[in-house]
């Protein structure tokens, strides 16, 4: 059994000392939002069609159970079947009964980072089924044995030289440049026999809709068409927040989306399927509705608007937090400012409670989220719960040991009284004397408190506070 993932400031500092991958992130975010900021600056109604999704997203989540019942109606009335997942496990359960229902040992698969959430190729690989990537870079990543660090580029934190060597190793090919359209060919040779091969393909879910059953899926390569179109059984994993009401909707997200992700006016690839057809595409279509903390998450009058989230990335791209560390830092598959805010919900604050953390609260996130997510808002929101549950955590004498507990505890008395506060500024003017003589306070003793300092300087207490200066001026007690 492994031990407890490390927190973010463990990660980071190790991230941070990997001048290359520094170097990688830096090129990969700054060129993604420069084309995003292009196709943006095109659409002279860009405010409101955020207002529109952020609109049709928070309706979804007040009727969410009407939404999928009516789902489940419509891809049953078009020849599917829906099965209904609380969890990880159930999920997992579910689709390896029905890849090993129809006698395969290997599956096409689509990029889902909601499989990866709940850890779909470790379960199938522990009941002898083989998950084959067919996205280029989730093959990067697969092949090296890494884990993704991008919601849309997984190996957005490899270079091409480090992509050549990979496929050098894992391929059948003797000699390979570092050219791209070279290693896309070696790639797409690879891949072309497990397209053609796969009795089972499995993806996952940009879209649901609630009206006509169809399920959505948009990509790059063209890799989903192949995984949706060619195995004879598909099965599709779904987020339960992923469905719209009606197919209308789309016409705002198909904008949103591409622009918001890949720079992109619109997707190469957008799939879209109902159901099954006699002869057309595969012949039996399962539709797995994952909850797996989404509902607690709906209790959360601040935190559900989490929910709303269409996985574009944009928040990724201009975190100046993310784009020094890289997404593995965040020990989530869901990294970057929504992964800090996301996943904290999903796997409860115990088992995140540095995340909430990871950001500067700059709101740039907020700034570019297609749906108008407040992340800053939320993080601020956990921030107050990870406190809660550390005062609740450590009660008695333990919350006296902590030294951050007891200089809280300490300062709610001093500023509970004008007395005891006007004694400790006498007092705080007198010690600071030897650490500012130059002004500012640009070092304090201490590991906690030479933290603060590292990164700032501190403004030194003046050598009167304004009420003394009153007195001074008024000749009398100031006590307004």
């Amino acid at each position: 059994m492994s031990g407890p993932s490390p927190s973010f400031p463990e990660s980071a500092r190790v991230a941070l000392a990997n001048t290359q991958l520094r170097r990688n992130m830096g090129y990969a975010t700054q060129t993604i939002r420069a084309k995003r900021a292009l196709v943006v600056d095109e659409l002279p109604d860009w405010e409101e069609l955020r207002e529109t999704g952020r609109a049709i997203k928070e309706s979804v989540l007040r009727h969410l159970d009407e939404h999928l019942e009516a789902l489940e109606q419509s891809v049953t009335r078009a020849g599917g079947q829906v099965h209904w997942a609380r969890d990880a496990d159930e999920a997992n359960r579910i689709i390896a009964g029905i890849v090993s229902g129809h006698g395969a040992t290997e599956i096409a698969k689509v990029k889902s980072i909601t499989s990866d959430e709940i850890k779909l190729n470790e379960a199938l690989a522990a009941r002898g089924i083989e998950a084959i990537e067919t996205d280029l870079a989730e093959l990067i990543i697969q092949l090296d044995g890494d884990e993704s660090s991008h919601f849309l580029v997984p190996a957005i934190h490899r270079n091409r030289a480090e992509i050549r060597e990979i496929f050098l190793e894992h391929l059948d090919v003797d000699e390979l440049s570092d050219d791209p359209r070279e290693l896309a060919e070696a790639a797409r040779l690879h891949l072309r026999e497990k397209f053609l091969s796969a009795r089972v393909g499995v993806s996952g879910a940009n879209f649901a809709i609630a009206e006509t059953g169809s399920v959505l899926v948009v990509e790059s390569e063209g890799n989903g068409r192949m995984c949706t179109t060619l195995p004879p059984v598909l099965i599709s994993l779904m987020g339960i927040e992923k469905v719209l009401p009606t197919f209308q909707d789309l016409e705002v997200f198909l904008q949103l989306l591409p622009r918001s992700s890949t720079g992109e006016r619109m997707n190469p690839y957008t799939s879209v399927w109902t159901g099954t057809s006699e002869g057309d595409g595969p012949q039996e279509f399962h539709l797995v509705l994952l909850d797996n903390g989404r509902t607690a998450v709906l209790r959360d009058e601040i935190g559900r608007q989490t929910l709303n989230c269409i996985r574009c990335s944009a928040c990724l791209n201009v975190c100046p937090v993310y784009s020094r560390t890289g997404g593995h830092a965040y020990n989530s598959v869901y990294p970057g400012p929504i992964g800090a805010i996301l996943t904290p919900q999903l796997v409860g604050i115990h088992a995140a409670e540095s995340l909430p953390y990871a950001s500067t609260l700059c709101g740039a996130c907020y700034e570019v989220c297609p749906v108008k997510i407040n992340i800053p808002e939320v993080l601020v929101h956990l921030r107050g719960k990870v406190v809660r549950h550390k005062q609740a955590e450590h009660s008695g004498w333990r919350a006296r040991l902590d030294p951050e507990a007891a200089a809280m505890a300490a300062m709610a008395r001093v500023f509970s009284s004008r007395a005891r506060y006007e004694r400790a500024q006498r007092l705080a003017r007198l010690g600071q004397a030897p650490l500012a003589r130059r002004g500012p306070i640009s070092h304090l003793p201490g590991g906690l408190m030479s933290g603060w300092t590292a990164m700032r300087d501190l403004k030194a207490l003046p050598q009167r506070t304004f009420r003394e200066w009153w007195v001074e001026r008024d000749g009398s007690r100031a006590d307004a």
